[in-house]
């Protein structure tokens, strides 16, 4: 049988960076299924990821989420590795990790492992498109898992809004669907009808997963001739039916559905609005770019844009402009505002400013320097790239594949290149008040809506706006200056590499005063013309009160604030800053293209110097902290428990509640005060890395200590040795177990969360190693018994922790289905379980011993969190809390399948 690359597929070259040094290679089996060859002999892992191009879209009438569920499904078995969750297994225990998401006409499965272990798992990942079981016993178990996986989203803003904006849609359109699917969609509705979902689901297979329509991408350590060899060999036998691409034609939102104003009641504490237009796709003009080009100047923040007047205004807090929703056939261009109070009650001002910025933008036309600038800024991006981990390259170019023609799988519409007026001019035409949809949210609406969402329960009303109604708000709306941005003074110019003289594989120390410590790294890795720098101050006074905490973090966002005008372009242009409080003072970084990068660290500093409080930006800025804390309540249960973790663990952590008690009685007077104070007494530890050479780095510090240190009325003085601070962690007494429990802050959130966490030992090399290996080991074990099998929650973790040097490791799960002292009986009985199975284990099954790991011998603190009056018999304790927990997991830290 003759696999390989098709002879009119030879002469395509396909665009790469040019600092990339990975070769590639099209190929395209017998079968039909596309392929790119990536070779990295450099990597320690390989990967790989298949796009399916099916998608929730696709989901049967009154099967919904049927797509997802199958997604889930494929993880379980196959025919030649019968064995359940064995490819999961091999892959953790392989030192790698595995995942997939479901959208709306694509689904994509991935993977990356250890390089001496790829071609086994590439064999039993290619089983999922070749022959995979799907049991009735695990049929059952992961609907119950896809419906662990909705009830959690039920209360997340961005799920609820996101399916609002769908259910006022066409209804014969897919656009129009629930996606995710549920125990109701899977199981409940379709047993109604004497429908089989199990059988369904493997007709929806058999009829849809066909190789003409699969895309894979495989990152190997090997050559090009290696790779192309291993995959002829295993996705040969994956079958092609010859299925048409589905092509879901027509317009999701049709006129019923046009000049509408929707306003509804969001979870958290706040108002966002979002205009929304339908648009020609964007995909279609990829080269051209026009959705990019007027999402740059409608999302300025600098001088004479939009955002820039609303926040001069009082009114608004962020913006975010661009497309959004997009397939082939249809697309949405959408502009996102966050909203003050102050601009709650000024609505119909700021959705007239909007227009008269549209207005501005018709009349200039589209600017071909503008164009050009931006094109600038996309071509240096691209050509130097920094390299990502396999696992999300692969990802990320499997879905250029289905996307884009061969020779732009790496570049995407990631670099825009042809200026047409006229295409941009045609999408502008289309951000008219005839075809707008206005979503605005705010709790004030509570009470005041008539309808609800059927999926998520979202409360909400609709009216309609007609184009009358929105050229009276451009009338009407504020006389203020908008322009067009000025040219971009931080596009990168110098891309050279710096001369190496002396390589070192370590940070070292290169300058230490009484004031800092500079830690220098070259670069001598990845060889780009990009830089880090990091000055973290060390400022005694921050932190000892809740009103210093508050103040503290008050004082770097309105840093960010005053300096956002000025260094947005920067941001443009690749290089991004950051001010942020810590546990000890507060943080600058600067990372990017080298070229400008001490200009704008100059700039940042300063601005710390001459700090002035504005008594506006003050109040916006503290009614946006106070949102952040009241909205502390509606975080997920799972991220609660993490937080109350630290509150325990870390020495005088401060609760929360007294931050936001202190709140309301803080003003701008007061942060006059603390300022001096804060900076009274400082020390700088640096660290500077990349693309800068020695005297650089030393001389962009002596200029830092220059203006704290020096003059005749220093700003700041060297810390007292007794004023050196580090953060102290609680031990906890060895085979004494603790157990804490709160009762859910949110009385609507019907999940609960337990957080089980072992202190294993403080930094040591040795024990290090023992601990990741334990968590290598047990990890997917853990995961299979504990969501698999017994199907405690969808959130089903086993993780290390790393507590300021002390080390430990947690197991964290959040369930709907089953309470927290069941959980942790459960989690109690897996561990005695697979202590047994480590000492079972032979040599040959665990080269490494661990007879130091042992459960038995480790203290335990058991965190408990969850809804409701009952406390199922178990101790209470005091209801501390803080806020530094805002850990959101992602998709391989969950280990389910989203």
């Amino acid at each position: 049988m003759v696999v390989g690359t098709r002879k009119d597929d030879e002469s395509i070259e396909i665009a790469k960076p040019r600092t990339d040094k990975r070769d590639y290679r099209r190929i395209v089996l017998h079968n039909s299924l596309q392929v790119l060859l990536i070779s990295d002999p450099e990597t320690d892992k390989c990967g790989a990821s298949m796009n399916v191009g099916i998608g929730a879209f696709s989901d049967p009438e009154g099967l919904e989420g049927l797509s997802h569920f199958l997604e889930h499904m494929l993880f379980y078995a196959s025919e030649k590795y019968p064995l359940e969750d064995s490819y999961s297994k091999y892959i953790t225990e392989h030192g790698g990790s595995t995942n997939a998401f479901t959208s709306s006409e694509q689904t994509n499965y991935y993977f990356e492992v250890n390089a001496d272990c790829f071609e086994e798992a590439l064999d039993r990942f290619a089983q999922f498109f070749i022959k995979p079981l799907m049991s009735a016993d695990a049929t059952i178990r992961e609907i119950k898992a896809v419906d662990s996986e909705h009830q959690k989203n039920l209360l997340s803003d961005v799920w609820r809004m996101s399916q609002l904006q769908k259910h006022l849609s066409a209804k014969e359109h897919p656009y129009n669907k629930f996606s995710t699917g549920s125990w109701e969609t899977l199981e409940v509705r379709p047993k109604a009808r004497g429908v089989d979902t199990r059988q369904e689901l493997l007709k929806f297979y058999e009829e849809n997963y066909s190789a003409n329509l699969m895309h894979l991408v495989v990152y190997a350590k090997d050559s090009l001739d290696k790779a192309q060899t291993l995959v002829q060999h295993k996705f040969q036998d994956i079958r092609n039916i010859d299925k048409s691409s589905p092509c879901f034609t027509g317009q999701p939102c049709t006129s019923e559905y046009l000049q509408i104003l929707v306003k509804a009641v969001p979870i958290k504490q706040g108002h966002k609005l979002r205009i929304i237009w339908p648009i020609t796709p964007g995909i279609r003009h990829y080269k051209e770019g026009p959705c990019r080009y007027l999402g740059h100047l409608i999302g300025h923040e600098g001088e004479g844009s939009l955002f820039y007047i609303l926040k001069k205004l009082g009114w608004a807090t962020s913006l975010s402009a661009g497309e959004s929703d997009w397939t082939y056939e249809f697309s949405f261009f959408k502009v996102v505002i966050d909203l003050t109070d102050a601009g709650h009650e000024h609505f119909e001002n700021i959705v007239g400013l909007l227009y008269r910025y549209i207005h501005l933008l018709q009349k200039s036309g589209a600017c071909k320097w503008i164009f050009d600038e931006l094109l600038a800024i996309c071509e240096t991006a691209f050509h130097y790239k920094d390299k990502i981990r396999p696992i999300d390259y692969v990802v990320q170019v499997a879905l250029n594949m289905q996307l884009y023609p061969p020779e732009d799988w790496l570049v995407g519409s990631s670099l825009p290149s042809k200026f047409s007026a006229s295409t941009i001019q045609s999408i502008l035409d289309e951000l008219t008040p005839h075809n707008v949809r206005i979503f605005w949210e705010s709790t004030k609406f509570e009470g005041h809506t008539d309808m609800t969402e059927p999926w998520y329960g979202t409360a909400y009303s609709v009216e309609k706006v007609t184009s009358l109604m929105i050229q009276q708000w451009m009338e009407r709306a504020p006389n203020e200056h908008l322009h067009l941005p000025a040219a971009n003074v931080f596009i990168p110019t110098d891309l050279s590499l710096k001369d190496v003289i002396e390589k070192t594989e370590v940070p070292v120390l290169l300058r230490k005063s009484s004031y800092s410590r500079l830690w220098y790294k070259r670069d001598t890795v990845f060889l780009t013309p990009k830089a880090y720098v990091k000055i973290d101050f060390s400022c005694p006074c921050s932190g000892n009160s809740p009103e210093s905490v508050v103040l503290t973090d008050i004082f770097t966002r309105l840093l960010m604030d005053y300096l956002n005008e000025y260094a947005y372009d920067a941001q443009v242009a690749g290089l991004y800053y950051a001010i942020s409080n810590t546990d000890n003072g507060f943080q600058v970084t600067v990372v990017g293209y080298n070229d400008k990068l001490r200009i704008l660290l100059e700039t940042v500093v300063e601005k710390i110097a001459k700090f002035e409080v504005k008594p506006d930006r003050f109040s916006v800025i503290k009614e946006l902290v106070t949102k952040g804390y009241q909205n502390f309540k509606f975080q997920q249960p799972y991220q609660q428990a993490m937080y109350y973790c630290s509150l325990i663990l870390h020495d005088q952590a401060l609760p929360w509640t007294e931050e936001l008690e202190v709140l309301p009685h803080l003003e701008a007077e007061n942060f006059l005060k603390f300022y001096p104070q804060m900076l009274s007494r400082t020390f700088m530890e640096c660290y500077v890395a990349g693309n800068i050479e020695p005297n650089e780095a030393e001389s962009m510090v002596q200029h830092v200590e220059d203006i704290f240190y020096k003059g005749p009325q220093p700003l700041s003085m060297a810390l007292f040795a007794s004023q050196y601070l580090s953060t102290r962690v609680v031990k906890l007494e060895r085979g004494v177990n603790f157990l804490y429990i709160a009762e859910g802050l949110n009385p609507s959130d019907e999940n609960s969360a337990l957080l089980h966490y072992t202190q294993v030992h403080q930094d040591d090399f040795l024990l290090n190693v023992k601990l990741q290996l334990f968590g290598l080991v047990a990890k997917q074990p853990a995961f299979h018994q504990l969501r698999s099998v017994e199907q405690l929650g969808y959130i089903t973790v086993l993780m290390q922790r790393d507590d300021f040097g002390v080390r430990g490791i947690q197991f964290i799960i959040q369930s709907t289905v089953k309470g927290p002292k069941h959980i942790n009986s459960r989690v109690e009985a897996f561990l005695k379980m697979f202590e047994s199975k480590l000492y079972d284990m032979t040599p040959e099954e665990f080269k490494i011993g661990m007879d130091n790991i042992c459960c038995s011998r480790w203290t335990v603190v058991k965190l408990a969190f969850w809804y409701g009056p009952t406390y199922d018999n178990m101790y209470t304790g005091d209801n501390r809390c803080g806020l530094d927990a805002n850990t959101e997991f992602s998709t391989e830290e969950i280990s389910g399948i989203t």
